[in-house]
């Protein structure tokens, strides 16, 4: 049975927040907003609080925020800063603080999780995620959503009342694809560029018919630290010797540097390799644009399809390579079928689901 429900977003997913308040009004057939109004305010010295304008008492509250936007600014003792993970999070904690306990269910959505590349511990290290989660689970949130998360085994953090789902964007992805660019299923190979997107690589494969895949193995330097990472020594591919002709989709989590994609892309193409698309869920472009740029134009890659999960600035948005793929609608659905007490699991990363999809595009091609 469906209950009273508002979605709170704050400007750091406004754009997206819009689209899924829209969305949510074709599903039920409403003309409603279902953005509670509510403000972050930034004081001169830093500071900050979370004022909200209307009640959230005994509504179901979905509040969508995405940690990794850094076109957000905020001005402080005469400096402008950019907005950063950690900020994000302790405005999230704000948002949380201010509806004092009056809300009946809480729902997260963060589709990049924070603090997950910090998902694991070795030797001396801050363990950030699980931290980060247990916490959340101490403010009484029911439920976070997420995607793609970098080890989805840290949900082993919060065993009890906090529940994890993880899903992916994989079918929005490889759609936008198919619909978008000439590709024969006879004449395709998917590749992951290191054995951690193995796995997803091989979903893909298989929602598409059992073809083929194939994945690049690294080896790192740990003795070094280069710009916060090991750096990689030896890339090498378990797959066959001779692409020549064949399309490739190239699929990962998400871009850093982008080094690691551009060269599996380039060796992908020393041995054949006829188009290469890269397919990626966060598009974090850490060190810019400029290698893929040059890249693009050496023709060693034909398009990126990135979603819309995170921020990527506007001016990338429109470079001839670069393809985003909205998800707005999967979060609508998802929040529907929350709230009216049905399963998520199909939404989420059902792969019967997926793969008629991709059948049913298949036969309209």
């Amino acid at each position: 049975m469906s209950k009273g429900f508002k979605l709170i977003v704050p400007d750091n997913f406004k754009e997206f927040g819009n689209r899924v308040n829209n969305h949510i009004n074709l599903i039920k057939e409403t003309s409603q907003n279902y953005i509670l109004d509510m403000e972050l305010i930034r004081f001169n010295n830093g500071e900050g609080k979370c004022k909200l304008n209307e009640s959230v008492r005994d509504l179901d509250i979905y509040i969508l925020t995405d940690i990794g936007n850094y076109g957000i600014t905020y001005k402080a003792k005469k400096f402008v800063n950019h907005m950063m993970p950690d900020d994000h999070y302790q405005d999230l904690k704000r948002i949380i603080s201010a509806m004092s306990g009056h809300e009946r269910r809480l729902t997260i959505v963060m589709p990049y999780l924070y603090q997950s590349r910090q998902d694991k511990r070795s030797e001396r290290e801050s363990l950030d995620c699980a931290m980060a989660l247990q916490e959340l689970e101490r403010y009484n949130v029911n439920e976070i959503i997420t995607f793609d998360a970098h080890n989805p085994t840290v949900a082993n953090a919060i065993p009890n009342k906090m529940t994890f789902s993880n899903g992916y964007a994989t079918c929005d992805m490889i759609l936008s694809i198919l619909s978008n660019e000439k590709i024969n299923l006879d004449n395709l190979f998917i590749v992951s560029p290191d054995d951690g997107a193995r796995a997803k690589a091989k979903f893909l494969a298989d929602i598409m018919g059992g073809i083929k895949y194939g994945n690049f193995s690294k080896r790192r330097d740990y003795t070094k630290i280069e710009n916060g990472r090991n750096p990689i020594v030896y890339h090498e591919f378990i797959g066959p010797s001779d692409l020549s002709g064949i399309d490739v989709v190239v699929v990962d989590d998400m871009i850093a540097s982008g080094g690691s994609l551009i060269s599996t892309a380039s060796k992908l193409k020393e041995i054949g390799a006829e188009h290469i698309y890269l397919m990626t869920t966060f598009a974090l472009f850490d060190d810019g644009i400029d290698k893929f740029n040059e890249a693009y134009e050496k023709g060693i890659f034909d398009k990126l399809y990135a979603t819309n999960l995170t921020y990527v600035p506007e001016e990338y948005k429109l470079l001839p390579w670069f393809n985003s793929v909205d998800c707005s609608e999967k979060i609508a659905n998802i929040i529907v079928n929350l709230n009216d007490g049905n399963s998520i699991k199909a939404l989420l990363n059902g792969k019967e689901e997926t793969a008629e999809k991709v059948k049913k595009l298949l036969k309209k091609i």
